[in-house]
């Protein structure tokens, strides 16, 4: 399969670079950040998995070297372009294996922008021109990444809600995962579920949870609970709303589930059915009932749907002030959630007299797929070379656009004297937080999701 072989997997262009370099480069050395972006700092995450994926083991053979001369033959209509000599040597020398040399923060670290995450380099100087061929592979670590910042975003939102409000011992099933059917791939449902699962525990996106125990070791990262949907409710009619919602009490009569409410009005549902003619089923069933509101205005509904609920279940006051529903009944919010509408949605509740102890969110768009690479600007740059036995740093300065400035020279990731963490050249003072993670085909360094998890929740909680 062409998706296996790694020679196909980057960008055309670079396929040709080997012939663009000083004569005599012996060492191409180069770095990845986050070179800002909506979020100050950033959660790295995902490099283990496509190590192992793409880059682990002989993975350039003969056949994959014909394959690939053969079609890029045909892609650039010259076969004298393809650096086959340069394959063959990895593949005679090598083994098949890559010979550079990966060294990245651990997985699950929190580092603030503009600040080296990790950095990639050739072990054998024949092989300059490998170094960025892999940036392609490589900068795909940017979506695991962005997708357990903004994560990690939410939990410090709905933390900050909770303590002004309510309790924040439920925090970690507040956000649950919505996304697989909204990504552009199953794989991309992996790595963005698995991103998520560092902040939360509730998730729908199967993928996430496999990728964590298969990359990660992790036997199960994330939970669910049983949940309607609409098919499953409308097929009994209009006229059969509430029937439909007994049946599922009753099939479901111990534990959690959620049912969603709004097939025809979510209003009437929840005054009129589960308020009145499903109220003492509702009180008297031995786990909680989260009724799921799935279209309106997200701020506007959520309030309605619980000043309803309110009124036919009663509400406490809790200490800090704030109304709380039984705790047989809560709400879940998964119709058009991004952070800023969470943000919109938590404001309305607290503005109402509403702790946010009533109410989950779920996210599918807006967590795994309204981002990009430009969400936090990741760039992998190249900062120093080796010509004819000499080093020299290397950069890039674009008059046009002062932000895409990269840094020069060899890099480390040092804590400063504060507890900071920034960037300093090489051979300046402090332990390089940089550690080995890939030489010579050889995965060097696995993390367990138990020790991602901690890092990326590390400070969150104070």
């Amino acid at each position: 399969m062409p998706y296996e072989n790694v020679i196909l997997l980057t960008d055309s262009y670079k396929v040709t670079h080997y012939r663009q370099y000083p004569p005599g480069t012996e060492r191409v050395y180069s770095y990845l950040e986050s070179r800002g972006g909506r979020f100050g700092e950033t959660v790295f995450f995902g490099l283990q998995y496509i190590l192992r994926r793409y880059l682990e083991g002989a993975v350039v053979t003969a056949d994959r070297i014909d394959q690939a001369e053969a079609f890029f033959a045909r892609h650039f209509g010259d076969a004298t372009l393809f650096h086959r000599a340069g394959w063959e040597r990895v593949l005679r020398q090598h083994g098949g294996r890559l010979p550079v040399v990966i060294r990245a923060v651990p997985e699950g670290t929190v580092v603030p922008v503009r600040n080296v995450l990790l950095t990639i380099e050739n072990t054998d100087p024949a092989c300059f021109w490998l170094t960025n061929y892999l940036e392609t592979l490589l900068v795909q670590v940017w979506y695991p990444t962005t997708v357990a910042t903004l994560s990690r975003e939410m939990r410090k939102l709905l933390l900050a809600s909770l303590r002004r409000t309510g309790e924040t011992a439920t925090v970690d099933t507040r956000l649950h995962d919505f996304g697989f059917r909204g990504v552009s791939s199953v794989e991309s449902a992996g790595l963005g579920a698995a991103a998520h699962l560092l902040s939360f525990s509730g998730t729908d996106t199967l993928a996430g949870c496999l990728l964590a125990r298969e990359h990660y070791g992790a036997e199960m990262a994330g939970f669910s609970i049983p949940a309607a949907e609409h098919s499953t409710l409308t097929a009994w009619g209009p006229e059969g709303e509430a029937a439909s919602y007994r049946h599922v009490l009753e099939r479901f009569p111990h534990g959690p589930v959620s049912v969603v409410s709004d097939s025809w009005d979510v209003r009437r549902a929840c005054r009129e059915i589960w308020g009145e003619e499903l109220r003492e089923a509702v009180r008297t069933r031995d786990g909680v009932l989260v009724v799921r509101p799935d279209s309106g205005d997200p701020a506007e509904t959520v309030v309605e749907v619980l000043e309803i609920l309110g009124e036919r279940f009663g509400a406490d006051t809790n200490a800090k002030g704030f109304r709380v529903l039984p705790p047989y009944l809560r709400v879940i919010q998964g119709d058009g959630i991004d952070y800023d509408e969470a943000a919109r949605v938590l404001d309305a509740l607290e503005r109402r007299g509403w702790s946010a102890d009533n109410l989950s969110f779920g996210m599918g768009g807006g967590l795994l797929q309204k981002l990009d690479r430009d969400t936090q600007s990741f760039a992998l740059k190249c900062s120093h070379v080796v010509v004819a036995g000499v080093g020299r740093d290397v950069f890039k300065r674009p008059a046009t656009d002062p932000g895409k400035a990269s840094k020069a020279g060899r890099l480390k990731l040092v804590r400063d004297e504060g507890g900071a963490l920034r960037t300093v050249a090489e051979d300046d003072p402090g332990e390089d937080l940089l550690g080995e993670v890939f030489r010579d085909g050889e995965v060097r360094v696995l993390w367990s999701f138990e020790e991602v998890r901690r890092r990326a929740r590390a400070g969150v909680e104070e």
